[in-house]
């Protein structure tokens, strides 16, 4: 099977390498695809390079590449089961949050469709009647993406799509854990009728088939999702050849919740916020930071209701969520917890992997919450990736933002409260790229997606000459807010 598309063709591997996908659920073989090399890498490169230089895509008038994208929506809606189905065996996912995503996904499509010909730039008043100013957006160039593992297929649209629409020519390169869902979109971009060159896939673990991305003087943009400690080395390797860079690295993400918030609702999305796809989001809710009076009935209700949410596989319809990616991400989030005892953090519930021997075969780990976590221990400063909820306190609004706002990521947070004006207070003084009022997670294709400090940088933040100079902040209210009951002990489902 040839798993690779360089310039509109299906290759194999030049080497010959392969990798086995095995779900994360059950540890059973899902397939064995190809496994690239820097030769591979390299040669989807010369093939993007062609194209944009070519400049046949650029040229297409940009409505025409908005309809690919819609037409690619289309195809995707038509394809949404076996696409949410690849993607759960991959990830080990539920199969209902994949369904979601593949909704986002095709929603992601049909915005960009729909906004690549709108973006016509503007006119500048010279104040001379005899000149004429206008500034004009073009395309970067050759795109180098690589995607990551906890949301592939979204995360992958995220970048290809605006890609496409300005456009660019890219080479994509998924995460080598989850690559289904990235072969199958390339299928539907040739249906749709993509030119040859403009879009390229490449599989392969990121020293190997990723690096050449931020490395080589072909490429002109490069855009990661995923580590920091990657990303770092990304920026640093790109800065050798000047590219632009995109980076979102993640988030140790705050969710202030005050004594005048609603109990019920307050409660239910700490849990969403954190236990999700078991914790596996960037914007995940790792930080609960709760007013002091409400700690012991706020953690206990918590405790109570975390150890009944039921730990299942993709295909379960009666479990509300699922295994982590892989074993070595299993030990680690056990060398996370294990530091934080040390440190002093109490355990609430959870720090093991469950007894259930029909889980036995998957990379489960029970939801966590660790109380009493002191301020700059590991626990609160380094991102787990994993379910594991830590709690600290606060007195007042400005312990609260202090608390919040102590950490070297600034990717995303929330902040639970009655009182409107105290909500835009603290709301406009939280250091994070998106900031949700009495809600967690929603997401919107239409808003600015991208972090402060080190969860990452190189978002295009549109028209202005302020534009390397601000930081952009979403800010989402939920003005009808209730309970969801993700995790509600009930057979699953929102």
């Amino acid at each position: 099977m040839a798993d690779f598309y360089i310039d509109g063709k299906w290759a194999e591997a030049r080497e010959g390498g392969k990798r086995e996908i095995r779900c994360p659920a059950d540890g059973s073989l899902v397939a064995t695809v190809d496994e690239g090399t820097r030769a591979d890498t390299e040669a989807a490169i010369a093939a993007a390079r062609k194209a944009f230089d070519a400049g046949h895509w650029s040229a297409t008038p940009a409505a025409e590449r908005g309809d690919l994208l819609l037409k690619v929506a289309g195809l995707l809606d038509r394809d949404a089961e076996a696409f949410a189905k690849a993607e759960s065996l991959d990830i080990g996912k539920r199969l209902v949050e994949s369904r979601y995503d593949m909704a986002d996904i095709a929603a992601c499509l049909r915005y960009f469709g729909k906004l690549a010909a709108n973006d016509a730039g503007r006119v500048v008043d010279t104040g001379n009647p005899d000149a004429f100013s206008r500034i004009v957006h073009e395309p970067v160039g050759v795109c180098g993406l690589i995607s990551p593992w906890n949301y592939p297929l979204l995360q992958t649209i995220w970048k290809v799509a605006p890609a496409l629409a300005a456009g660019n020519t890219f080479v994509l390169k998924p995460s080598e854990l989850t690559p289904h869902t990235s072969i199958m979109l390339m299928k539907l971009l040739e249906e749709a009728g993509l030119p040859a060159g403009v879009g390229n896939l490449v599989l392969g673990a990121g020293p190997q088939a990723g690096a050449p991305l931020s490395e080589h003087p072909d490429v002109d943009l490069v855009s990661f999702t995923g580590g920091l400690a990657t990303g770092k080395v990304i920026a640093a390797t790109a800065a050798a050849t000047v590219k632009k860079v995109a980076l979102e690295l993640g988030g140790k993400n705050p969710n202030v919740v005050f004594a005048d918030a609603d109990f019920e609702t307050a409660v239910d999305y700490a849990l969403t916020a954190i236990f999700l796809h078991s914790g596996q989001v960037c914007s995940a809710g790792a930080r609960l930071i709760v007013q002091e009076e409400w700690h012991d009935r706020f953690v206990d209700e918590l405790v109570r209701r975390a150890e009944l949410i039921r730990l299942g596989g993709p295909f379960d319809e009666h479990a509300e969520t699922g295994p982590l990616i892989s074993a070595a991400h299993l030990a680690k989030i056990e060398r996370y917890v294990e530091a934080a005892l040390a440190e002093g953090a109490v355990l609430r519930t959870g720090g093991k992997r469950p007894d259930d021997a029909a889980l036995a075969k998957g990379h489960y780990y029970l939801p966590t919450i660790l109380d009493h976590v002191k301020q700059g221990s590991s626990a609160v400063v380094d991102e787990s990736f994993g379910p594991v909820l830590t709690v600290e306190t606060f007195t007042d609004e400005d312990d609260a933002v202090r608390i919040a706002n102590d950490t070297h990521y600034g990717l995303a947070g929330a902040v639970f409260t009655n009182d409107a004006s105290r909500a835009q207070r603290v709301a406009n003084r939280l250091r994070h790229g998106t900031v949700w009022i009495n809600d967690f997670h929603p997401y919107l294709p239409q808003a600015e997606w991208g972090g402060f400090k080190q969860s990452g940088f190189g978002r295009e933040l549109g028209p202005t000459g302020l534009a390397e100079y601000t930081e952009v902040k979403h800010v989402y209210q939920n003005l009808k807010p209730g309970p969801q009951y993700w995790f509600d002990g009930e057979p699953a489902g929102r």
